[in-house]
């Protein structure tokens, strides 16, 4: 959003909140909007709490101590962070687990769900079932994780604005470590498989204990004809689509990471909104990564929020109108010499997020 936008969108900020409130048909009041400023970064350590507390930032990912050898968080971790979350005004409204994250196959210390390997497989997934069990009693409702074989693929960082650098994806210069992972050939059919078999067993028990299981998707998007001999099936809208049809449950959705969903899309501009629409308002959608990018599928940069081909302003209205109830938090913001662990980055985002909620919320 450059200045003109901006300037025009806190007029019209301005004059909602002279004027009467809008009212909802349905309420006879103006609608609310529900969404949360969150974040995920990580250790969740008394510093960092701080840190969000300073930025007004109170819910967020919360991260437990590695469990090591038993495999997952207890209900006393979960307690402990929650409580040394609260100390700082800060609830844990989600988690992490310790495994089944945004890391590349070769580079996973526990793969094997993603491989299909028997017995290993089970016992992670009994991991996985027992932390959702332990969440429920520890009163943490969200877990999020990723099913993701080749991590997060980058060609060179480029130029970015003040002496930063964005992170970029360009397909045609991209050169793979090697031709294939340790998977070998992963088709979609042995992709969706893998995936079929760990919701079957892992929604029936986020169903019971009513927990939401909010999944990435591959980031990004590759070729039909797979990147090193894996065929990436979330890296799609239809993919997704075909994700929640496979074990249908309100506790089966979306870590909705906008930037890598725009990364899909060929106008992501004029697409993302409809994208937005379609799980928002069918409840899919229960974190939101709200990251805005420059360019479109196959080549992208990831920039500051207020300089993407996303418009902001029209996104969060559509996440107010589909009443998403859940965090917006930033991820993967630039990086400069000067701010080597991104908190000044970090802190412009949440600025930039809340004062977005507040503007569509004075809007009516």
């Amino acid at each position: 959003m450059d200045r003109r936008q901006f300037v025009s969108v806190a007029g019209a900020g301005a004059a909602a909140l002279s004027a009467p409130a809008a009212a909802s048909p349905q309420t006879g009041s103006r609608q609310r909007a529900l969404m949360k400023l969150g974040c995920q970064s990580s250790p969740t350590s008394d510093k960092r709490l701080q840190f969000f507390a300073r930025h007004g930032v109170k819910n967020i990912c919360g991260y437990p101590p590695e469990p090591g050898q038993r495999g997952h968080a207890t209900v006393e971790d979960l307690q402990r962070l929650r409580e040394r979350a609260a100390k700082q005004g800060v609830s844990v409204d989600l988690i992490a687990p310790s495994f089944l994250a945004s890391s590349h196959i070769d580079r996973t210390a526990r793969p094997a769900i993603m491989l299909g390997q028997s017995p290993e497989r089970d016992r992670d997934i009994e991991h996985i079932q027992n932390l959702i069990r332990n969440c429920a009693r520890a009163e943490i409702p969200a877990i999020k994780y990723n099913m993701s074989m080749l991590g997060v693929l980058r060609t060179e960082r480029t130029p970015g604005r003040g002496g930063s650098s964005y992170s970029t994806w360009r397909l045609k210069e991209a050169k793979p470590s090697t031709p294939l992972t340790r998977a070998g050939r992963v088709t979609a059919d042995i992709y969706w498989e893998r995936i079929t078999y760990f919701l079957d067993r892992v929604i029936p028990v986020a169903n019971e204990h009513k927990i939401r299981m909010a999944c990435h998707p591959h980031d990004p998007g590759v070729p039909p004809e797979g990147y090193q001999g894996v065929d990436a099936v979330l890296g799609t809208v239809d993919g997704l689509k075909k994700f929640l049809s496979t074990r249908e449950s309100p506790y089966h959705g979306l870590n909705f990471c906008q930037g890598t969903v725009s990364e899909m899309l060929q106008d992501p501009g004029r697409e993302i909104l409809d994208v937005i629409r379609y799980f928002g308002s069918r409840k899919k959608i229960f974190n939101v990564h709200f990251r805005n990018i420059r360019g479109k599928r196959d080549g992208f940069q990831e920039v500051y929020p207020d300089e993407g081909d996303v418009d902001f302003v029209k996104a969060m209205m559509v996440y107010k109108a589909v009443e998403y109830p859940y965090m917006m938090m930033p991820d993967h913001v630039p990086h400069h010499p000067d701010d080597p662990g991104g908190d000044q980055a970090f802190a412009f985002a949440y600025g930039y997020i809340r004062a977005l909620i507040q503007a569509v919320e004075a809007m009516g």
